[in-house]
């Protein structure tokens, strides 16, 4: 479990595959407090720390991962958005995040709006995710609050911290991104669905 808090940006030091699985290593400050069988978001993604050495901690995607995510565009010298799980006890920050993708989504524009930014995403309504307006969406690891719902996009404001602080500052118009939509409304969703 996560809150979609991002603790640091991490850089992708070296990508290697393995039969169907990708072996991702990330240089990153938090690395000396992380073990082995952690698990830590990347972009929204949970994933295993397999192996530790220096500054230098590597996971693996499995075939499944890769082909819900963004991850089989990563490369080297890329930078990705980074939250160990959350502590028990702890206070929940942003919501309730399962670091489990739910599909990706594309950047359909970035708009500088007098010292924050409008970004808005498109995704695939075909999946049936559904976002409400002032609802929670986690976009690559992010929570965040939707501010303009419709049926297949949704735009989110970004604050300046937020976007000096994770990968934000990076996407562009076409960009892809991970999506996890708000557990709460997917299990109310589900239930609606089946009475």
């Amino acid at each position: 479990m996560f809150t979609g808090i991002v603790e640091e940006l991490g850089e992708i030091e070296e990508v290697t595959r393995e039969k169907d699985n990708l072996h991702l290593s990330i240089k990153a400050k938090m690395t000396s407090e992380l073990k082995i069988d952690q698990s830590v978001s990347h972009n929204g993604i949970c994933l295993t720390v397999v192996s530790i050495k220096d500054n230098t901690y590597t996971v693996t995607a499995i075939k499944e991962t890769i082909a819900k995510t963004s991850l089989g565009n990563w490369l080297k010298g890329d930078l990705v958005n980074l939250e160990r799980g959350m502590k028990l006890g702890a206070r929940l920050d942003g919501h309730i995040v399962q670091g489990h993708v739910d599909q990706v989504g594309t950047c359909k524009s970035v708009e500088e709006s007098n010292g924050s930014w409008v970004y808005t995403f498109t995704y695939d309504p075909t999946l049936t995710n559904i976002t409400i307006e002032k609802g929670s969406i986690t976009v690559n690891g992010v929570s965040l609050t939707v501010v303009n719902s419709k049926l297949n996009e949704f735009s989110v404001a970004i604050i300046p911290y937020t976007y000096e602080h994770t990968t934000f500052k990076l996407l562009k118009e076409g960009t892809i991104v991970n999506l996890e939509f708000d557990v709460i409304g997917k299990y109310v969703k589900r239930i609606t669905e089946l009475s």
